[in-house]
């Protein structure tokens, strides 16, 4: 029995290997955030429509944002390919490892970014296909080669990464409207306490890589801690706009407001003494503000999501 089974393994195992790579290579779990802050979009703009949160119209918006997220998120690993095989925490992509050729990974990425793209403007709209695709273009051509050059590389990283929720805006309503604005600036500014923190674990292995992020650029961590802080600080009163705006209840801006002051307290612990990014007491704080972080986003936008004005 057990030599009947061998020759199933070997197929089945090499199929689950595969699929690892691909879910390596268009990084899953970051299009997974991304799904749920367009959900988040095309939940706010179907109540303002009148329209169901909970049609067709959903599954193509989430399909075409998922193959453009992943189609992008694979060329952005082929551009990057030797800073990765140089970084401890992802030299054992793909890529770098050998496990799947530039052009198989070209064309995955290529295919599902463009392919995304096409989807929306024949599923969704025009606006929200064409809006998918420069964002893919602007995280691609200026984003990723910007790291290795300027730690301003983070900011003009945030304007791409703060799209989704305009897209699930846009995919509902078919044009961007003033609340568009308000989930881009509260993607937009939470970014750079969740990106710093993450630059600030692993600043040797970019530092190794060549990527300047900022606290490779300034290792003394009070740029930093600064920018973590300034940022967290402005998130705040962004955070409650959707209140103030009708978007939502009182619910809704008491849960915000807690949850920008605790994101703003693991920001400051990063102010201590004697806390470069090199220290072990940074290291365990910065991984602290990570989690934070990771916390902070879905909490808030399904707070957001109950508390919808009807």
């Amino acid at each position: 029995m057990s030599t009947m089974s061998l020759p199933l393994a070997d197929p089945l195992s090499r199929v689950a290997l595969r699929l690892r790579d691909y879910a390596e290579l268009t990084k899953l779990r970051v299009t997974s955030l991304i799904l749920m802050t367009t959900w988040c979009g095309y939940y706010f703009a179907a109540h303002k429509a009148g329209t169901g949160t909970l049609d067709r119209g959903l599954f193509h918006a989430l399909l075409g944002i998922a193959l453009v997220s992943s189609g992008t998120a694979a060329l952005n690993e082929v551009l990057e390919r030797d800073v990765d095989r140089q970084m401890l925490r992802t030299a054992r992509r793909p890529l770098p490892t050998g496990r799947m050729t530039l052009l198989h990974a070209s064309v995955v990425g290529v295919s599902l970014t463009v392919g995304g793209s096409v989807y929306l403007a024949m599923f969704t709209n025009g606006l929200t296909g064409t809006l998918t695709f420069l964002t893919a273009v602007v995280y691609l051509a200026a984003y990723t080669p910007l790291k290795r050059v300027s730690p301003f590389c983070t900011f003009v990283g945030a304007f791409p990464g703060a799209m989704p929720g305009v897209l699930g805006w846009t995919a509902a309503r078919g044009r961007l409207e003033w609340e568009t604005a308000i989930l881009f600036g509260i993607l937009f500014l939470w970014q750079f306490p969740h990106f710093f923190s993450i630059a600030w674990l692993y600043c040797e292995d970019y530092a190794r890589g060549g990527v300047r992020m900022l606290p490779v650029v300034e290792p003394d961590g009070l740029s930093t801690a600064r920018c973590i802080i300034l940022y967290s600080m402005f998130l705040i009163p962004v955070s409650l706009l959707p209140s103030f705006m009708g978007m939502t209840g009182w619910a809704y801006l008491a849960g915000a407001l807690l949850l920008g002051i605790g994101l703003l307290y693991f920001g400051i612990r990063l102010t201590g003494p004697k806390m470069p990014v090199a220290s072990a007491a940074s290291k365990l704080r910065a991984r602290h503000l990570l989690q934070a972080t990771v916390i902070y986003l879905p909490i808030l936008f399904v707070i957001m999501m109950t508390d919808v004005k009807r």
